[in-house]
């Protein structure tokens, strides 16, 4: 899945934070210069005071609506005026219209909020302008980059390396050079090594994390089937554009470095819904984790009884596009289960690269009254609260399973892995067949939707209380 226009107020509440600072300075030495000090007169400083908080929920909102943020690293200066006066007057006539429709026109001073309408202007653009200039010289840490793959023919390579490298502004990493018409790999151009060549791109795609791809001076028919490819396996492409394609549903226009690309994913989600479903995963696992708290003090007694050794279960999962993440779950299995289950794989009830047994000896008593109510996931809301895991999604596999996988499997790994999803809610216990579970979770990244999302949630609690099988 990919974010469509990264640049977002979302991305940027530090623009969000200086903004409101802003507002408020400048609103209340509005207050200042036309009243003087407001404590003098008890009765109209606590209007002023509850203007200024109403003043904070209208930007936000406005913020929120409008996508002030998208871009505002790359815009110049007269550009930033431009957007700094749309925001101010916006924010004016709304305050405006809130003093009209509230019937307190008689108690505000209409000179007042003239003032702050200017005063704002000015601080707003030199703040702005201030904080973009040491954004330049303090750029986001390495490490939260998307990796990028570049691949291109080796005429293009130095010179598509070197723009993306003096790219200001990137919200990626280029981690590697692919050269498709020379074998040039084990070797750098401009300090990014040479990863693979046409024949072997898609193997080091299987085996390693990359989340985007851009594709550089293909032909456009080579270029089209490998990115149809790429899109399969849950990749974001950025296409290279001489002119419109019609590579795929999902597509949109936009800047990648100096490039304008055509970037098609297997599903396009906006800003909004990506903040909105993360909302949606903070608060339904601080919910979860009271929960798992309760869970832990019921049943932690229990395991350690029937089973001496840790309550908490820990294991290496495989996440979005590849990432390793530590999974968590209670105990329901004994000691060295995992060691053990290789000498079980002849009763595997799965069809595929997952295992299943519905009578698993390793599973000891009051695990077995866990595992159908799903109490044992509980745990797995701390991985939702940090960011490994999503509340719906697809099932994280194991490393073992994963590195099984055929390259159409890691479709299913294009999105954050949840404690639910569709095939949880599709009639779990009767689906034998790996490739089904795959269809399902690739018909769900596909169709997304918060609304779908919220259905799926739904289910899961009817599924959870009959118990019709782990999560």
């Amino acid at each position: 899945m990919y974010g469509k226009q990264k640049k977002s107020w979302v991305k940027h509440l530090d623009f969000l934070i200086l903004d409101l600072i802003c507002l408020e300075v400048t609103f209340y030495l509005s207050c200042v210069i036309r009243l003087g000090n407001l404590h003098n007169d008890p009765g109209m400083s606590e209007y002023y005071n509850r203007l200024a908080i109403v003043l904070l929920l209208m930007d936000g909102c406005i913020v929120f609506l409008t996508e002030a943020y998208t871009g505002i690293l790359r815009r110049n200066r007269l550009q930033e005026l431009k957007a700094v006066i749309f925001h101010c007057s916006t924010v004016f006539a709304v305050v405006t219209v809130y003093v009209w429709g509230t019937k307190q026109a008689e108690i505000y001073s209409r000179q007042v909020i003239l003032v702050f309408w200017a005063m704002s202007i000015a601080a707003e653009y030199f703040s702005r302008c201030l904080w973009k200039i040491y954004i330049r010289q303090h750029m986001i840490r390495k490490e939260r980059y998307s990796k990028m793959v570049v691949v291109t023919e080796e005429r293009y390579a130095r010179q598509c390396v070197s723009d993306f490298q003096h790219n200001r502004y990137k919200e990626f990493e280029v981690v590697g050079v692919v050269v498709v018409d020379v074998d040039r790999t084990g070797e750098e151009i401009c300090g990014v090594p040479v990863v693979a060549t046409a024949d072997s791109f898609l193997e080091y795609v299987r085996l390693n994390v990359v989340d985007e791809v851009f594709i550089n001076g293909n032909t456009r028919e080579s270029s089209e089937a490998l990115a149809n490819e790429l899109i399969e396996l849950g990749l974001t492409v950025h296409f290279n554009l001489v002119r419109e394609s019609q590579l795929m549903p999902n597509k949109l226009v936009e800047h990648c470095g100096k490039y304008l690309v055509l970037t098609t994913s297997m599903k396009i989600a906006t800003n909004r819904q990506l903040f909105l479903k993360r909302c949606l995963d903070i608060l339904g696992s601080l919910a979860g984790l009271l929960l798992t708290g309760v869970a832990f003090v019921v049943f932690a007694p229990m395991i350690k009884k029937q089973s001496p050794g840790p309550v908490f279960y820990e294991q290496t999962r495989i996440g979005k596009n590849g990432r390793r993440f530590k999974f968590y779950k209670f105990r329901t299995m004994v000691v060295g289960a995992d060691n053990m289950k290789k000498d079980l794989m002849d009763k595997n009830e799965m069809d595929g690269l997952m295992f299943k047994m519905e009578e698993d000896p390793r599973i000891f008593g009051v695990g077995k009254f866990m595992r159908k109510y799903s109490i044992d996931e509980l745990p797995q809301f701390w991985n939702v609260l940090k960011g490994d895991m999503s509340l719906v999604g697809t099932r994280p596999p194991t490393e073992d399973e994963f590195e099984q996988y055929e390259l159409h499997h890691k479709a299913r790994l294009g999105i954050r892995p949840g404690l639910t999803g569709m095939w949880q809610v599709s009639g779990r216990s009767d689906i034998k067949d790996f490739e089904e579970i795959v269809a399902l979770d690739t018909q769900y990244i596909s169709n997304w939707s918060l609304g779908m999302d919220l259905r799926i949630l739904l289910r899961t609690v009817g599924v959870v209380l009959t118990g019709k099988g782990s999560l």
